[in-house]
């Protein structure tokens, strides 16, 4: 019996991470190995998650990296243990990763992190995304269990170069939160969304996200989005508009 306190050991590899990290693998088995022990110290990461970190976690995360083009600056807004920031740095080291966060303890533990791996396409910024509007362009943004997409897409949209486009890990409910929130998305003056799949065949469940492309450069919204007064009344003149339509 292990004495209480002492750190879960890292769970081994599984076959689908070899294709998904190439000759990074070790890198990646690294970041995991920093997950299951200062990961869980520190308060990022549940004890009871260790054991799937690969399957639930990582592995996720590594699925969705086909969704970015070559070598292009993403920032990942609420990067919190670097999941899916971290995850795209090692398995695409074209690409240039902000993660965003701002919680001290996790930005330490990030910046700690990528020097022990040795990433030098990840910068750590200690901020909230609303803080950095006007001074961090990036062509992408990604985000995994933040919040709810409109909200999301109210804080990542204005960190976007015109024509960037936002890439939200949601699972089942993508498709659900898109429709919700099209009125959000509407103010925000998104073009065009999607939902997409990745890793089928390598990841189950398969990682679904929600696509974003803006219309020039997205408003900056500075009342959150959420339930109660404001967005009923917004749901009502959205309705409205349709009807008049």
């Amino acid at each position: 019996m292990e004495p209480e306190g002492a750190a879960s050991p890292a769970p081994p590899a599984p076959p689908a991470a070899e294709p998904l990290f190439g000759d990074r693998l070790a890198m990646a088995e690294a970041y995991v190995a920093h997950l299951a022990d200062t990961g869980v110290s520190h308060g990022l990461i549940g004890p009871r998650e260790v054991p799937r970190l690969w399957d639930r976690h990582v592995l996720n995360c590594a699925a969705i990296h086909p969704a970015f083009p070559e070598s292009i600056r993403v920032a990942d807004v609420g990067a919190g243990a670097g999941l899916p920031g971290m995850v795209l740095a090692i398995a695409r080291p074209d690409l240039r990763l902000v993660l965003v966060e701002p919680l001290e303890r996790r930005t330490r533990w990030l910046e700690q992190v990528a020097d022990d791996l040795g990433l030098t396409n990840v910068e750590v910024r200690r901020a909230k995304a609303e803080q950095l509007w006007g001074s961090l362009d990036a062509d992408a943004t990604t985000s995994r269990a933040v919040a709810r997409l409109g909200e999301l897409a109210r804080l990542s949209l204005p960190l976007l170069r015109p024509g960037g486009m936002m890439v939200a890990l949601k699972g089942e409910r993508a498709s659900v939160e898109l429709t919700e929130d099209a009125f959000v998305l509407e103010r925000l003056r998104v073009a065009d969304s999607s939902v997409a799949t990745y890793g089928e065949g390598l990841v189950d469940p398969p990682s679904r996200v929600v696509v974003l492309h803006v219309d020039g450069t997205a408003p900056q919204l500075r009342t959150p989005v959420g339930a109660g007064p404001a967005q009923s009344a917004e749901k009502k003149r959205a309705k409205r508009r349709q009807r008049r339509q």
